[in-house]
């Protein structure tokens, strides 16, 4: 099969363009149960019981845990989404969201 040729004044530009991505990651408090962060995760994100019993754990073991990984526009409003949950019904103490933060994948 023979190449496509190009004319000489024709300038081939040839770049992957690379989309960067961004972590959401979820920070640990004691203002917050883990039902809530249970019934959170699953009205957010949609997650599974067992997958979001499993981020209540890392973020209570670790401090944090990175829910999802996408495009910056993306991390931007699940941020939001967490930040505006609102406070923790079955804690007294709890007087707003948790609080969620994005961070670059390297």
């Amino acid at each position: 099969m023979p190449k496509p040729t190009v004319s000489p004044e024709t300038e081939i530009v040839e770049r992957e363009q690379l989309v960067p991505l961004y972590r959401v990651v979820l920070l640990d408090d004691n203002d917050h149960t883990y039902d809530y962060v249970i019934e959170m995760l699953q009205t957010i994100f949609v997650f599974s019981t067992e997958e979001a019993y499993r981020h209540a754990e890392e973020v209570d073991r670790s401090g944090r845990t990175v829910l999802i990984t996408c495009e910056l526009a993306q991390a931007e409003f699940a941020r939001d989404q967490i930040q505006a949950y609102g406070p923790d019904w079955r804690l007294v103490r709890s007087k707003g969201s948790m609080t969620a933060l994005i961070e670059p994948v390297s």
